[in-house]
């Protein structure tokens, strides 16, 4: 099996949920049993160069499987759509994006993996295909020890790139709403994406009298990312857009509650604890004042953090993990090589 991934998704400075989940499934087939021949393609991430991925598939033999990222795939369709007939291409959707190309692109797939349910509804609503070419293969996760929390509650921290599409704007407009004087939210995640984005960040903090409060730290992976993790008290994500959200559950993982937008597939990686509780609070998109209400609601009521910790380590218990993950793919991918 051959698998085409963005260049660069073990970068340490370009932290994504898609790289997360290449490398894990990329990893979890291996050890399953597959002969994954990985391929990264190069151009300017996550763009393709449509010239090297030809070149890649070119030298794929005849009738052989090729899993495709969906970042790639969906740019360049006429790339795709050249060797479709000769080989078996299984296209991997992180996330769709609306365009007459992935159409195209995705017409030509023997196969598309969406990993969310969300996600492949929304396929289906969109684009003309086959129920049964459409599959869900969700992230997993690894179980984490349980962050310590603090009394207060007051340890807020929001992992994902520094760009629009996160709502980091709309977090910092609901944090100067939160006059309680206990938190602090510590931002962990790429700041190089949209740079003129973070300098107006960094001006909306000076002027909302935040400076102090907030702490943009770029991406953390490893050690320092389970500090981080350690450390705090709460998720908060303000995502105009999710079609998962594995932040959640690498929260969860860890025993943490979630402030979050109700978006996309969020509401799915947050799911419920055995007993049908929520494990975190859910806001509208886009919405400073419901965010700044639900963070109001967290930190000054202990009785509500109480049980939405307990519903975070209930929920804890039943995450699925990356074996189970790269399991379910590899049932997709065995069907469609028949």
């Amino acid at each position: 099996m051959h698998f085409l991934v963005p260049d660069g998704i073990d970068d340490p400075q370009r932290p994504s949920g898609g790289n997360v989940y290449d490398r894990r499934i990329c990893d979890g087939l291996m050890a399953l049993g597959w002969s994954v021949h990985e391929h990264a393609v190069a151009g300017q991430w996550p763009q393709p160069d449509a010239a090297a991925m030809g070149a890649v598939l070119a030298r794929v033999p005849d009738g052989e499987l090729v899993l495709v990222d969906g970042l790639l795939a969906s740019v360049v369709p006429e790339v795709l759509k050249l060797e479709a007939d000769r080989l078996r291409i299984v296209v991997l959707l992180h996330m769709p994006r609306d365009e007459a190309r992935e159409v195209a692109t995705l017409s030509a797939a023997s196969a598309i993996v969406a990993t969310s349910n969300w996600t492949r509804r929304w396929l289906l609503d969109h684009y003309p295909l086959p129920n049964d070419r459409v599959y869900v293969v969700p992230p997993g996760v690894d179980v984490a020890d349980l962050a310590s929390g603090s009394p207060s509650g007051g340890r807020l921290l929001c992992v994902g790139a520094v760009t629009p599409t996160k709502g980091t704007d709309v977090l910092l407009e609901a944090l100067a709403a939160v006059d309680d004087p206990a938190w602090r939210c510590d931002f962990v995640g790429s700041l190089n994406l949209d740079v003129e984005f973070v300098d107006g960040l960094q001006r909306q903090a000076k002027d909302r009298g935040l400076v102090d409060r907030v702490c943009f730290t770029g991406p953390l992976t490893g050690a320092e990312l389970e500090r981080a993790y350690a450390e705090a008290d709460v998720l908060v994500l303000a995502s105009q857009f999710e079609t998962y959200g594995m932040v959640v559950t690498e929260a969860l993982a860890r025993g943490l509650p979630v402030v979050a937008t109700n978006v996309g597939g969020v509401p799915e990686a947050l799911g419920r604890a055995p007993d049908g509780s929520r494990p975190g609070l859910l806001v509208a998109p886009g919405d400073p004042q419901a965010l700044a209400q639900a963070l109001r609601r967290w930190l000054r009521d202990p009785k509500e953090r109480t049980r939405l910790r307990v519903a975070a380590r209930s929920r804890r218990l039943t995450l699925t993990d990356w074996s189970q993950t790269s399991r379910e793919l590899s049932a997709v991918l065995s069907e469609v090589a028949g």
